[in-house]
């Protein structure tokens, strides 16, 4: 026990002459370097000058006037692009994600499970729970059994 106390004597006496050593290197590294000046003071932003004035833009020019065959060819071009593809009808596309999985379940004949929905809607989890959950709610969709989708 008493070995103990004297090296805890030693060394806390090596960290006292560490410790003035220490201040000793602190006061001549400042000594050595030049005192620091004082911060120039900023001066103010200088001034922004006003913008130019921009010029007005020229006028343009009207346009030449069509000639009478000029005209039909564009009617005709906007009367064939109202038109819809001959032989196939364009499929009316579903809005919303109610929509689309409402769609999935009416095409089903014994109803539509989780797994066959989330293939064919190509939806996450939680947006089909969703999903499903506001069509139950709405009246649109029962569920005969666990898992499975059957439309009104």
């Amino acid at each position: 026990m008493t070995k103990m106390k004297d090296q805890l004597k030693s060394i806390s006496k090596s960290l006292v002459s560490l410790s003035k050593q220490v201040d000793r290197l602190t006061k001549q590294a400042t000594e050595l370097q030049p005192a620091k000046k004082a911060a120039p003071k900023r001066k103010a932003a200088p001034k922004r000058k006003a913008a130019p004035k921009r010029k007005a833009a020229p006028k343009r020019k009207a346009a030449p006037k069509k000639t009478a065959a000029a005209a039909k060819t564009t009617a005709t071009r906007k009367v064939a692009a109202k038109k819809a593809p001959a032989g196939k009808k364009a499929a009316a596309k579903p809005t919303t994600v109610l929509d689309t999985v409402f769609n999935v379940i009416k095409r089903s004949r014994k109803g539509a499970s989780i797994a066959v929905l989330k293939t064919k809607t190509g939806l996450d989890s939680r947006q089909l729970s969703n999903a499903l959950y506001k069509l139950s709610k709405k009246g649109m969709v029962k569920t005969p059994s666990r898992g499975v989708y059957v439309s009104n």
